[in-house]
């Protein structure tokens, strides 16, 4: 691969645009196109398409992007430490991917021991597709995944799954909708889950982990949800149940902070509708500081229960 031609790809993604890349770089834009054409065929998919007047990356041309950043920040680490003369301060990365249906809050609270660590590393992180994270796992461009799957059986990957816990599913709502609907909140938890059968619903999307879960739970209760909307984001979900469009589910282990966060009440808990979060790396056994600490402040602190 020549190196140069991926300089020019990923700073075409910076400015945005060939024209500013070609300004920024001293080259014409034909020259510009050209080499990263050159790019592309060496690697034999496209990695830029045209919106309006400026480019965005394809899937592939995504991934190009954060290799790419992590060779030229390395490059500009260690001519920083040469010209220095303190190579030895060069602060290591701790690389992690986070599964886009994982709740926000809740890989925030896994990663929070990485970051009290006494010598630390510089942490980044990414979120995607499991797939793609794994794939990332796999050739080391990362150093740990958080899912809320296990890894899937029969991929080619070298890595393994290890359990951080589980919570149950609490299910909340504004006072806004309740007063909208006629139920006291007294009365909403006294009858909880029918309750839920009066309420409109935000759910998560069908190809969810949580949904095809929730809609057995539902059925078992004989509760027909009334859907008003379904999200892929769980923190878009919270934004509209606080504006009261809805009753949604959220992570019996968080329920102190939705409520305080959002404004809205849990009307009740479903333990028999689990979540269960995961830490995947290629070691078996953890030795990875970083880890180690996510995993065991994981399984102590924040899901007990395991």
């Amino acid at each position: 691969m020549n190196y140069k031609h991926l300089f020019y790809f990923w700073t075409v993604l910076r400015t945005g645009s060939i024209a500013r890349a070609s300004a920024q770089l001293h080259l014409t834009p034909q020259t510009l196109s050209g080499q990263i054409k050159l790019l592309e065929d060496r690697l034999g998919k496209p990695l830029l398409r045209k919106v309006g007047r400026g480019v965005e990356p394809t899937d592939t041309g995504r991934m190009v992007q954060r290799f790419a950043d992590e060779i030229f920040a390395i490059g500009s680490a260690l001519q920083e430490a040469l010209q220095t003369d303190q190579v030895e301060s060069v602060q290591s990365t701790f690389r992690v991917g986070v599964v886009d249906s994982v709740p926000k809050s809740i890989a925030c609270h896994v990663l929070e021991p990485a970051l009290a660590m006494p010598d630390r590393a510089r942490m980044v992180c990414v979120e995607g597709k499991l797939t793609a994270l794994l794939a990332e796992l796999s050739i080391h461009l990362l150093d740990l995944v958080v899912s809320d799957v296990p890894m899937p059986t029969g991929l080619s990957v070298k890595a393994f799954t290890h359990l951080l816990g589980r919570t149950d599913v609490s299910f909340f709502a504004s006072p806004k909708l309740l007063k909208t609907e006629g139920i006291s909140l007294r009365q909403a938890r006294a009858r909880f889950p029918s309750c839920l059968g009066r309420l409109p619903w935000l759910m998560p999307n069908p190809d969810s982990v949580l949904r095809p879960r929730l809609d057995a739970w539902l059925g078992d209760q004989g509760v027909v949800p009334r859907i008003a909307a379904e999200f892929d984001d769980g923190a878009l979900t919270k934004a509209f149940g606080r504006q009261g469009f809805g009753v949604f589910a959220g992570p019996a282990v968080l329920a102190s902070e939705i409520e305080a966060q959002y404004q809205v009440v849990q009307l009740g808990t479903a333990q028999e509708l689990m979540e269960e979060f995961y830490a995947i790396s290629i070691e078996r056994r953890i030795s990875n500081p970083a880890v180690a600490a996510i995993t065991d402040a994981a399984r102590r602190e924040l899901f007990p229960r395991l």
